[in-house]
């Protein structure tokens, strides 16, 4: 009786872990069945882009022939070709680049091309599974990663503005840059790019790449705001900081002629303390407060003259 019970918890042991491994086995045919149909349904938005030595990736924007790329692999501004997912080679234009985000738009002759379906910004979370997508040859190419950073929005080392981003820990191989970023449902998550920050795999997230597409389109460029002025950190003189507010800074070392700070009065060794009412420390400070937004407003500032603040009104232009 006894040898009976042995043999039967044996048998049921055995049947357990089968049931286990079965179980294992299903879960990742699913898995690997739902990648695989994730690639499928977001690869007919990725095309390979010839824009320098070494092709590149993309990725469609608009069904009537816009195309997304990373600025830093586009090197030429003419002779660009775009390989499509039929396998078709089409010329593009260069419509404008953004360097401080990294993005290039170029219009292509195609029609019928089929944009990804872009997932809402904050969808992303960290240990989440991605995928990257490229086209650096005719096939699409994906590599399996994970959300390793969900950051806020910042500004890039170059002085673009960036919204919330995705940073992953993909290996950045040929043809990543310029690729897409999707969830396991198919979703783009961003354009991928190491151009941006030295040694990272960041994603451009749909809302940053919405407000570069429409400047672009409308100006071939990102419009800034412009001062014409250079400026250098200083400490204000201890007797002067109840004067001014701060201990430190903006020294106006160049007012370039013909330009906003020069039409507003402002001359050099003048002491730029604020601008639209945000203190200023570092030229920094000051180079986030010129964004498209303000280009054409009359703004506020307060400036240190021979010892005495003064306020003055600057109406922000932009480079030609």
């Amino acid at each position: 009786m006894t040898e009976k019970k042995h043999v039967t918890e044996k048998k049921s042991a055995t049947e357990k872990k089968d049931a286990k491994e079965s179980r294992e086995t299903d879960l990742a045919a699913r898995l690997s069945a739902s990648l695989a149909a994730a690639v499928e349904k977001a690869g007919g938005g990725v095309v390979r882009v010839l824009g320098r030595r070494a092709p590149s990736s993309g990725v469609v924007w608009s069904v009537d022939g816009l195309v997304l790329a990373a600025h830093h692999s586009v090197e030429w501004d003419e002779g660009i070709e775009v390989g499509l997912p039929d396998g078709v080679t089409t010329g593009a234009e260069l419509v404008g680049r953004d360097p401080t985000t990294d993005l290039a738009l170029l219009r292509t002759g195609a029609q019928g091309l089929v944009p990804p379906e872009w997932a809402e910004p904050d969808s992303a979370r960290v240990g989440h599974l991605v995928l990257a997508l490229s086209r650096p040859g005719r096939a699409v190419r994906a590599s399996l990663g994970i959300v390793s950073v969900r950051g806020e929005s910042w500004r890039t080392p170059a002085g673009g503005r960036v919204d919330a981003y995705v940073q992953t820990d993909h290996a950045r191989h040929p043809g990543f840059s310029g690729g897409l970023l999707i969830d396991t449902a198919g979703q783009g998550l961003g354009l991928n790019t190491t151009g941006v920050l030295r040694g990272a795999s960041l994603a451009i997230p749909a809302p940053t790449i919405r407000r570069v597409v429409d400047q672009l389109v409308a100006h071939g460029r990102v419009r800034r705001g412009f001062l014409g002025i250079g400026t250098y950190p200083v400490r204000i003189p201890h007797g002067l900081e109840a004067a001014g507010g701060q201990a430190t800074a903006l020294l106006l070392v160049s007012v370039e002629p013909g330009g906003p700070a020069d039409a507003a009065g402002l001359r050099l060794g003048d002491v730029l303390l604020s601008f639209d009412g945000h203190p200023l420390a570092h030229p920094s400070d000051l180079l986030p407060l010129l964004d498209e937004t303000r280009v054409g407003a009359e703004v506020s500032a307060k400036v240190l003259r021979a010892g005495e603040p003064r306020d003055v009104h600057l109406t922000v232009g932009t480079r030609s």
